[in-house]
């Protein structure tokens, strides 16, 4: 590619990352004034791009936050445990690296063969949460993105019996924490791009990451073939997850059916069940005071 090209492409991209992080951080109010930000990192591209963004929006953001990156090492075999300290420090971040080998664990208890992320991420959940009150953290921020917010509505949808995705920002089942996730609008292949841009020292998982079969991967090859055959799809649907009809489901604790009278008034949508107009883009007016001089 000619250089210029390519350096235009990619400014492309940090403008369009920097918005949309800067975006969900201020539609949701994510991050308030000397909130304590544990950024959980993983290693993997997700966590580096989101303690990358955070970075960078930090020195232009309206409030004044403090962020403190923690690995969990899980003593999985080959983990490189010098790579994350060693970047952290060359970037000036505080961190913090907490060694549990909850890799025999899960390995001992789920049968060979079996999903192991279940138990993984409870394992894992509950020691983060007691760590970032140890650090004295208000927000746990974590890598989720796009992606895993439309493959955890389908996998809920198909295998749950539930119209229920990943919320960008939610109590943790402690009651004692705020979880947000900043890269909920950013697609995954875009998170790709800039991680391979930055050339982050990326550790790949040898659990979760070495299961082909897991139902997830297979939802998200689902997803992949239709935005190839549909291109515009993907945001479709992630759109209908932030304009939720209740009157046009069947959910009766969400929607007082049994209450319903004529009220004598014409209602546009009443009875439709289909709109044909093409659904608007999320707003995007929250982000400007997170980006500065960038948009």
């Amino acid at each position: 590619m000619d250089p210029r090209k390519h350096e235009f492409e990619i400014n492309k991209l940090s403008k369009r990352l920097h918005r949309q992080v800067g975006q969900a951080i201020g539609d949701f109010a994510m991050i308030q004034p000397g909130d304590k930000v544990m950024v959980c990192m993983s290693g993997g591209k997700d966590s580096h791009v989101l303690l990358d963004l955070l970075l960078s929006l930090r020195e232009r953001a309206p409030v004044d936050f403090e962020l403190i990156a923690v690995n969990l090492d899980q003593k999985q075999p080959g983990f490189p445990e010098h790579v994350l300290p060693e970047y952290l420090r060359g970037r000036g971040v505080p961190f913090h690296i907490e060694q549990q080998d909850t890799y025999s664990v899960v390995k001992r208890v789920i049968p060979e063969g079996q999903t192991l992320c279940s138990l993984c991420s409870r394992l894992r959940r509950g020691i983060l949460y007691r760590v970032a009150g140890e650090l004295g953290a208000t927000k746990i921020a974590l890598g989720h993105h796009r992606d895993d917010i439309l493959q955890t509505f389908l996998l809920n949808l198909f295998f749950g019996g539930k119209l229920k995705a990943m919320p960008p920002k939610l109590v943790s089942d402690d009651g004692h924490h705020v979880v947000i996730r900043p890269l909920a609008y950013v697609r995954e292949e875009d998170l790709a791009r800039w991680a391979e841009h930055r050339e982050f020292p990326i550790i790949p998982c040898t659990l979760c990451g070495s299961q082909e079969q897991l139902q997830r991967k297979q939802v998200a090859a689902l997803l992949r073939d239709w935005e190839k055959r549909f291109p515009g799809r993907l945001d479709s649907m992630f759109g209908a997850l932030g304009r939720v009809v209740p009157s046009h489901l069947l959910d009766r604790d969400a929607f007082g059916f049994a209450e319903l009278r004529p009220h004598g008034h014409f209602d546009a949508g009443g009875d439709t069940a289909f709109d044909p107009e093409p659904c608007e883009s999320p707003r995007a007016e929250t982000a400007v005071a997170w980006l500065g001089s960038e948009t």
